[in-house]
């Protein structure tokens, strides 16, 4: 074990850099010029009460997990398990050394939110923090977080664009219905194209209503909106109609990624 020292900590981090997570590890800062100032702790510090206290016994899976702030709060939390997630090694890196920093036994893997079934198994807590408009499939991610790895609660954020309302909708409105979709309310997301603030990993901006009906559709009910672009969800019972996701799987047992057939949705809760 390293004998880390203010000094060998600041210069390892300024070695791993760019942060994007603005970490305090024992008083040196990762990203002291950061953008968003003390970011994201002070993100963090707004919602923080809706997630249990008490993660004793607890396993959690942190996906996106960058340099580790969640998975670290999570495991300070008393989780008996937390593995992070992530497909940027260079995130990976700064992940694993501010958990050795702090005294944490965390795991990190390198792994696409679209390969979860690989994990072979569901954890109480999912962390899905920034992630989803940096991906071209927003959906499949949710429905795959759904169907292999969300056991209990589903903590989610994602950079949201276009108007906070959420319009009633009917279930079920006719083909000749056209005026409903220009409600600023009605779930949309919005593409990039091009790049969106110099990141041309950023492609979809959903509205506060998308987000909403995106996560009600993968099979999730909303527990709490705690401050805007979050929500605190519990994995639900999923419509009979629908036939899971779009993808075929990849499990454990396939690790060349010839795939699985999709499966009837898993209905329980």
């Amino acid at each position: 074990m390293t004998n880390w020292t203010p000094e060998s900590i600041a210069a390892r981090a300024a070695e791993l850099g760019p942060w994007f997570h603005n970490l305090d590890l024992r008083g040196v800062r990762t990203a002291p010029d950061h953008f968003l100032g003390d970011y994201p702790a002070n993100k963090f510090r707004n919602f923080a009460h809706v997630i249990p206290a008490d993660l004793t016994g607890r396993t959690v899976l942190d996906i996106g997990c960058n340099g580790g702030f969640y998975s670290m709060e999570m495991k300070r939390r008393g989780a008996a398990r937390v593995l992070g997630i992530d497909f940027d090694e260079d995130y990976l890196a700064q992940a694993r050394f501010a958990a050795e920093v702090e005294g944490l036994d965390i795991e990190f893997r390198r792994l696409s939110v679209y390969d979860v079934a690989r994990l072979g198994e569901r954890f109480d807590v999912v962390v899905f923090m920034g992630v989803l408009y940096h991906l071209r499939h927003p959906l499949l991610a949710l429905d795959l977080i759904f169907e292999h790895v969300a056991g209990d609660l589903l903590l989610y954020q994602s950079l949201q664009r276009g108007s906070e309302e959420i319009a009633p909708i009917p279930p079920n409105p006719p083909f000749t219905e056209t005026a409903i979709f220009d409600e600023p309310g009605y779930p949309k997301l919005h593409f990039i194209e091009g790049e969106y603030s110099n990141d041309f990993t950023n492609w979809w901006a959903p509205n506060r209503a998308a987000s909403a009906a995106m996560l009600r559709s993968a099979g999730f009910t909303i527990e709490a909106e705690p401050e805007p672009e979050v929500f605190l969800c519990r994995r639900a019972k999923r419509d009979q109609s629908f036939y899971g996701a779009v993808y075929p799987a990849r499990g454990p047992e396939d690790e060349e990624g010839g795939g699985t057939a999709p499966t009837a949705p898993d209905s329980t809760t």
